[in-house]
């Protein structure tokens, strides 16, 4: 897959087989919200809470479903085509409950765990980076005019 010219970010969505979907636009959306550093491909993988319990487990080592993982391709950049950023997976069934919780919509949800993970995808690590996620994804959030991120959630509620 490679990239359009003038477009710095191609995104597929697919379902957990790897079949494109449209996800409410959520791939062209990523595409227009991504800082100007993503370049490159990413595949967004929309799974069941069930697939994601077992991804968190396999690399993780925690049997739980979690919202969202990232899945950061090899560093050396391909020949011919787009580099590849990687992969991320989301679980749906978490993404609607955590929407219901926010009182927004699954789709706002999804968008916000789709930048959380790119930004992973990217190098940031928001428990080690001294806030460089944090005020990146805040920007990004805000321009794109998503409700509080993944990382305000979890200053809200504090240490656990």
């Amino acid at each position: 897959m490679a990239t359009t010219p003038g477009r710095r970010l191609k995104v597929a969505v697919t379902d957990a087989r790897g079949r494109a979907t449209a996800a409410g636009g959520l791939g062209p959306w990523l595409e227009r919200a991504a800082p100007a550093k993503a370049r490159g491909v990413v595949v967004v993988a929309l799974v069941s809470d069930e697939t994601m319990r077992r991804l968190n487990r396999h690399y993780r080592g925690l049997d739980t479903a979690t919202d969202v993982l990232s899945f950061p391709a090899d560093p050396t950049p391909g020949t011919g085509s787009a580099r590849l950023l990687g992969d991320l997976a989301i679980a749906t069934g978490v993404a609607a409950r955590q929407a219901r919780q926010e009182g927004h919509s699954r789709s706002q949800e999804l968008r916000i765990l789709a930048l959380h993970g790119l930004l992973h995808l990217l190098g940031y690590d928001h428990e080690t980076d001294l806030g460089d996620m944090t005020r990146l994804e805040e920007r990004l959030r805000r321009r794109a005019g998503l409700p509080i991120g993944l990382i305000g959630r979890a200053r809200r509620a504090g240490p656990r």
